[in-house]
This record gives C-alpha cells, sequence and structure tokens, in this order.
C-alpha cells in the first residue's frame, strides 16, 4: 500500500451522506464524523427545527449539511428524503439507518398499536429508504448501506421483545441486502451498540442504567462518538471487503 491509497481509505470526499435520527445522539454524532471525513450529510428526523438546528451545527463544521423532516414510519416521506437529498447534493453515496423507537412493552401485554409503531420505525422505515435510494446506490462507485441494529438482536431481557425483535429482523434484512446487491457493488453492513449514554437510555430508571452499565466487560456506558470509527470503516473504502457483517460495540458485553 502506497500513500496515497492510504490516506484515501477513511476520505468521504465528493460523497453524500443520508443519517436518519441524525440530530442527537449517535445520529449527530456519526453525522459529524461523515461530515469531517469529507461528505456532504443529510440528516433527517422527525422535528423540523432539530433538522435545521443538526444542519447549522454540522455547517459550522466546515462541510456541506441540510436537514430534511422525515417520519420514518411513512414510506412517501422516505422517498421525499431521497429526491431532497439527490436534488440537493447530485445523488446518494451511504445510507445509514440510525432512527430508531424504543417502545418497550412486556410479552403478554403488547398492544397491536406499539408494535406497529416499532415496526414502521424500527424495520419497515430502513428497509423502505434503502429500497427508494437503491437507483442512486447503483450509480454510485462507493455505495454503502449501514443498519444500526442494537445487541438486543443477540441478548433478550425482560420488557425488550418489541425492540429487540425488530432488531434482529433488520440484521437479517442486511444480511440479504448484502446478498441482493451485492453484483450491483453496494455494500451493505450493520453496526450493534450496546448501551450508549444517549436520550434514549436516560429515560431509563438509574437503577436499570447502572445494571447495563455494569453488564460489560468495560464496566461503563459508551459515548456517542466511539459509534463513529466503526461505522466510518463500514461506510469507507476501508472497508470495501465488508459485506452482510455486523459489527458488534458493546464494550464486551455479548462475549461475556
Amino acid at each position: 500500500m502506497d500513500r496515497a491509497t492510504f490516506d484515501c481509505l477513511f476520505d468521504l470526499t465528493d460523497r453524500t451522506v443520508i443519517v436518519t435520527g441524525g440530530t442527537r445522539g449517535i445520529g449527530l454524532s456519526l453525522a459529524e464524523g461523515f461530515l469531517l471525513a469529507g461528505a456532504r450529510v443529510v440528516v433527517a428526523s422527525r422535528k423540523p427545527e432539530a433538522c435545521e438546528e443538526a444542519a447549522q451545527h454540522l455547517r459550522g463544521l466546515g462541510g456541506e449539511a441540510i436537514g430534511v423532516p422525515t417520519h420514518l414510519g411513512d414510506v412517501s416521506a422516505l422517498e421525499a428524503l431521497v429526491a431532497k437529498s439527490a436534488e440537493e447534493f447530485g445523488g446518494i453515496d451511504v445510507v445509514v439507518n440510525n432512527a430508531a423507537n424504543a417502545l418497550a412493552q412486556p410479552v403478554g401485554q403488547m398492544t397491536a398499536d406499539a408494535l406497529t409503531k416499532s415496526h414502521d420505525v424500527n424495520l419497515r422505515g430502513p428497509v423502505f429508504l434503502v429500497q427508494a435510494a437503491l437507483p442512486h446506490l447503483k450509480a454510485s462507485a462507493h455505495a454503502s448501506v449501514v443498519n444500526l441494529i442494537s445487541v438486543g438482536a443477540f441478548n433478550f431481557a425482560p420488557g425488550t421483545a418489541i425492540y429487540s425483535a425488530n432488531k434482529a429482523a433488520l440484521m437479517s434484512f442486511t444480511r440479504s441486502m448484502a446478498a441482493e446487491y451485492a453484483s450491483d457493488g453496494i455494500r451493505v453492513n450493520a453496526i450493534a451498540p450496546g448501551p450508549v449514554d444517549t436520550d434514549m437510555m436516560r429515560n431509563n430508571p438509574q437503577e436499570a442504567i447502572d445494571r447495563m452499565a455494569s453488564s460489560n466487560l468495560m464496566k461503563r456506558l459508551a459515548q456517542p462518538d466511539e459509534m463513529v470509527g466503526a461505522a466510518l470503516l463500514l461506510a469507507s473504502d476501508a472497508g470495501s471487503y465488508m459485506t452482510g457483517t455486523v459489527i458488534i460495540a458493546d464494550g464486551g458485553g455479548t462475549p461475556r
């Protein structure tokens, strides 16, 4: 490997990245990382004001960014997100499905409405966003999809069945997409974070947070920025021979 090739490994210059749930937490950290790596970034979230605030913040870091208010449960909104991104930046190279719905109800007490809401955001939205972006991804020389799942796709705990089942399903779709799109030059991978210090985490009782933090080998929560390295690997040429795989970033909780 020569210096020029090495320097290009994580370089996302002239590529356009969509990040759903990109206005806070892991999503905002990923958006910052992609932008600092040279990408044009589109952040999508439900709230217009949060989208604009995030986009302004990203532009303040010295790159190009826009915010597009999008409800992941609305397929027509996903199509509009793709159209706006392509119109603004000329194409789409990377789709990052980060937005999530953390609804939790115990088995035996689940409601049909909760199951539908979780499915729409955690599974149906990511699948149909990739499908909407497919023509642009096929046209890209560096196409990549990164799905944020969860170690809940592998592990289980009381009350988390709805969330975990949909994340496990998204992991299965990740592998199916990888097989389906490999001939088109599109790589599809996933990241499975463990407990991360986000608003979603802080909505739990402190006792539950402490229990999750102590459940892994590193005995702490991750910071959102700690997911950026894995995402850059999967989205960039550094991961050019990776598809259909899941990076577990959980402080050693799953091996334990």
